[in-house]
């Protein structure tokens, strides 16, 4: 990478640091690796962050892969975030050793959102029922967004979700068994909407029972 283009990636003008990360991914090269994986965890502007995700898909995974698994364990949340958002649209399996139990229960929540979508692309066959039992230990947690997120993470995992599901529907703390059953809902009726599941997993929890429709 040359030195105009370091300074092209960290330009106080956004539209410059995008047209730089395009001409990166346009022209791969492997040492521009790192320089990209370090502009992630700093780049302010959504729009340079997703050109930067696409210049490291346009790279050999051999090259990123490893780089963004470490950068996943960086004390930045941006960088974890955005490492994982990466891995997930390069698909390789081997990102799989980033998501560790403790990033599905990272404190910040755009983290562990980020590594629950990360780890339902990246999970190895025949491992999504354990999968699923890590995320069913965040249900009720956080607000509408974080919910929905876990929520379409546990679908996303299919009928390997379910016993998860089930038994977080007779949790002790009603909040985790409304979760629980607002995505069995969500699931079975998609067009429904979260905000509908939701006021049916309460009104099935307020009653002391199971949703069994």
């Amino acid at each position: 990478m040359t030195t105009q283009t370091l300074r092209g990636l960290a330009h106080d003008d956004p539209s410059v640091r995008l047209r730089t990360a395009l001409a990166v991914g346009s022209t791969p090269d492997p040492d521009d690796v790192g320089a990209l994986v370090e502009r992630c965890a700093v780049e302010p502007d959504f729009s340079v962050r997703e050109m930067l995700t696409w210049a490291l898909t346009r790279h050999a995974p051999a090259a990123t892969v490893p780089a963004l698994v470490g950068e996943v364990r960086s004390a930045r949340a941006q960088a974890r975030s955005q490492a994982l958002h990466t891995l997930s649209k390069i698909g390789d399996r081997r990102g799989w050793s980033a998501i560790t139990p403790a990033l599905l229960r990272d404190p910040d929540d755009e983290v562990a959102r980020t590594a629950w979508r990360a780890a339902v692309v990246l999970v190895p066959e025949g491992e999504e029922a354990e999968l699923a039992v890590g995320l069913a230990t965040q249900l009720a947690r956080g607000g509408r967004e974080t919910r929905l997120s876990l929520s379409r993470a546990l679908i996303a995992l299919g009928e390997a979700a379910l016993p998860a599901l089930g038994t977080a529907a007779a949790h002790p703390d009603p909040d985790v068994r409304a979760h629980a059953l607002a995505t069995e809902h969500l699931r079975r009726d998609p067009e429904a909407g979260f905000e509908f599941a939701v006021e049916e997993a309460k009104r099935v929890v307020a009653l002391g029972g199971e949703d069994r429709r």
